[in-house]
């Protein structure tokens, strides 16, 4: 009489092997989105400013992270002479560099 009002629990059937692939699938596209959207394009970002840096030299015009803007007078392993006035040097971290810009900026501005 009970079974009437409250269903027989029937053991429920194991799922299909369809399931697991499916989970597979959805992690290996969760890592190609991972690796396309973010990792690559970091990556790439990377590898141009460390050869950005590596190809400065004396007088080139740079600007900083910080917007300081300057001509380059002397470069070291890890530093820069950053003329940024006449007369008037600062030394910076060659990775603090974030554009080099076109020869005669400076004077336009």
């Amino acid at each position: 009489m009970l079974e009437f009002f409250i269903p027989a629990a029937h053991a429920q059937d194991a799922s299909p092997a369809g399931g697991g692939i499916a989970q597979i699938v959805m992690l290996v596209g969760f890592v190609l989105i991972f690796y396309f959207l973010l990792w690559r394009p970091q990556s790439k970002r990377a590898k141009q400013h460390k050869q950005l840096i590596s190809n400065l030299a004396k007088g080139d015009e740079i600007v900083i992270g910080g917007g300081l803007m300057g001509r380059v007078t002397n470069v070291g392993d890890d530093f820069i002479s950053l003329e940024i006035a006449e007369g008037t040097e600062v030394n910076v971290q060659k990775n603090s560099v974030a554009a080099v810009l076109p020869k005669g900026t400076l004077k336009s501005i």
